[in-house]
């Protein structure tokens, strides 16, 4: 299992949760996970060419993840954070 941080933004998607668990061995794998049990939440980490996208950042561990593909270790922990913008 790897434990996942859900940012403010999307714990509307988790009923509240800002902490919850998925499987897979990448990054990709463990939000389909999280996409089936807490439907459209990969929809606002991803775009429509499976891509991260531009506001979001992922993290396995202290390692930013760049792709879908990026590697995610059992027991590991990814989290996902909300860029902030603004002037």
């Amino acid at each position: 299992m790897i434990r996942v941080s859900i940012p403010s933004q999307l714990i509307a998607y988790t009923d509240g949760a800002t902490r919850v668990e998925a499987e897979g061995a990448t990054v990709g794998q463990a939000l389909d996970d999280l996409d089936r049990r807490y439907p459209g939440l990969k929809f606002r980490v991803i775009d429509e060419q499976d891509r991260i996208r531009r506001h979001m950042r992922i993290f396995v561990g202290q390692d930013e993840a760049r792709t879908m593909a990026a590697p995610v270790p059992s027991g590991g922990e990814l989290l996902i954070f909300g860029a902030l913008s603004g002037g």
